[in-house]
């Protein structure tokens, strides 16, 4: 795909205006915009609504949108794009476009040249829109040839990846919404779905193997079976309740409240979101990045995950991550905890009910 790439100071200029926006939330236009024709006006949107937005959008530009995110000061939806044609649609749409010099197809490669040169245990990277970049993380264990290694191929992809380091250790979250229990583990219960009919609620891969029973305390009576696994590569699991009786559809608030959910949906760069688990109990955070590959340290490779600032720990695991009543992922690892923060890395609920044939009951 050939597009116009703009000159260096006009590159700083489009950056210094993001900056803008994030921090004073004001409206981009390009000096192009037709002085007879006022621009269109910028929607003001709900995250999940600036979600379903994007996903048209990138879907109609193609290889001329180049990311999207969620601006949560001015409730606008910023779509990057490579050329003043597409920066016209995403107008027109009522999004707010961002022209920027990397395309999607640019950072697509970036990401295929550190899979292929850069997989070792303690690393991840993601696209992040904001900074029109692919972000790489190591963690604390990355160090010696392996970090020299790594921030080479870094380097080589010049101007589009930037290297940062994560104080804790990226893992899979397991010890073990609520506890479930199976043997000796615990991790958390994400959503409760309905596959053909039957209650069925869906957790984390990593957590267990398909025929595996959970309860709801350590040696208690079973409430279910695990029917199907998948993890590495994806991490949702999906298990059976035994009977028939029907499950609500709701989120353990740990005050005495739920949170009713109704809908699964696509996180956006930038959304807010909320973490329930049965270590840990309820956190807050945003999404920093999509369709992230996370190398655990025990070499378990992981792909399309959500990065957020969520925080969490061991046990959270398979717990659920939600946006007012809209599901959004169930945790699966990262680094650092609840007293000094981190990353936390969620596999996205629409992929694993879309593989299950479950949906929200």
């Amino acid at each position: 795909m050939k597009h116009r790439r703009i000159p260096k100071r006009r590159a700083a200029l489009a950056g210094g205006a993001a900056v803008a926006l994030l921090g004073a939330g004001i409206t981009f236009q390009t000096a192009s915009a037709s002085e007879e024709k006022p621009a269109p006006e910028v929607k003001a949107l709900s995250a999940t609504a600036a979600g379903n937005l994007a996903s048209t959008l990138v879907e109609r530009l193609g290889g001329d949108a180049a990311g999207a995110y969620y601006d949560v000061k001015t409730r606008a939806l910023v779509v990057n794009v490579v050329d003043e044609n597409a920066a016209d649609a995403v107008r027109e749409a009522g999004g707010r476009a961002r022209i920027v010099e990397h395309s999607l197809a640019e950072l697509t490669r970036a990401r295929q040249t550190l899979k292929t040169r850069a997989t070792m245990p303690g690393t991840s990277w993601a696209v992040d829109p904001v900074t029109n970049k692919v972000v790489v993380t190591a963690d604390r264990t990355v160090d010696g040839a392996s970090l020299d290694k790594l921030t080479q191929v870094v380097k080589g992809l010049g101007a589009k990846a930037e290297l940062k380091r994560a104080a804790g250790v990226f893992r899979p979250f397991i010890a073990g919404g609520d506890a479930i229990h199976s043997g000796g583990g615990r991790c958390s219960l994400g959503f409760n779905v309905v596959k053909d009919g039957q209650p069925h609620f869906i957790t984390a891969g990593h957590c267990g193997e398909a025929n595996s029973q959970w309860s709801e305390t350590q040696g208690g009576a079973a409430i279910g079976t695990m029917v199907d696994s998948q993890f590495p590569g994806n991490d949702f699991a999906l298990v059976k309740y035994d009977g028939d009786t029907a499950h609500p559809s709701e989120v353990d608030l740990y005050d005495g409240s739920t949170q009713q959910i109704t809908k699964a949906g696509e996180a956006t760069v930038g959304m807010k979101v909320t973490r329930s688990g049965s270590t840990t109990q309820v956190h807050d955070g945003e999404v920093t990045g999509l369709n992230a590959t996370v190398n655990y340290g025990s070499g378990q490779v992981v792909e399309g995950l959500i990065q957020t600032t969520v925080c969490a720990e061991p046990g959270d695991s398979g717990g659920a991550l939600f946006a007012g009543d809209t599901a959004i992922g169930l945790t699966s690892g990262g680094s650092g905890d609840c007293t000094s923060g981190g990353v936390t890395f969620f596999q996205p609920v629409p992929e694993a009910l879309e593989a299950f044939g479950a949906q929200i009951g």
